[in-house]
């Protein structure tokens, strides 16, 4: 039998100025199961998953914690976890 929900892993590097912008776009791409926020040593920061139930009022502090450290941040690596 075939797995239907095969997930894969993707990798952003960006910079402080791009993290808000391209998590955002990640979200509103709609198909990404969990974010990763890794700063430059490779160790995780925040990891947001986004399910169905996290929406409005759960997520807005996620964000609000990931625009603080976007702040701190110069360089980072942003992992997505998808649903194919």
């Amino acid at each position: 039998m075939e797995n239907t929900n095969q997930e894969y892993r993707e990798e952003y590097k960006v910079s402080g100025d791009d993290i808000m912008k391209k998590v955002k776009e990640i979200i509103k791409a709609g198909n990404a199961r969990r974010i990763i926020l890794k700063n430059e040593k490779d160790k995780v920061l925040i990891e947001i998953p986004l399910t169905f139930a996290v929406v409005g009022a759960v997520l807005a502090p996620m964000l609000a914690a990931v625009g603080a450290m976007a702040a701190l941040l110069t360089k980072c690596t942003i992992v997505v976890e998808r649903k194919q």
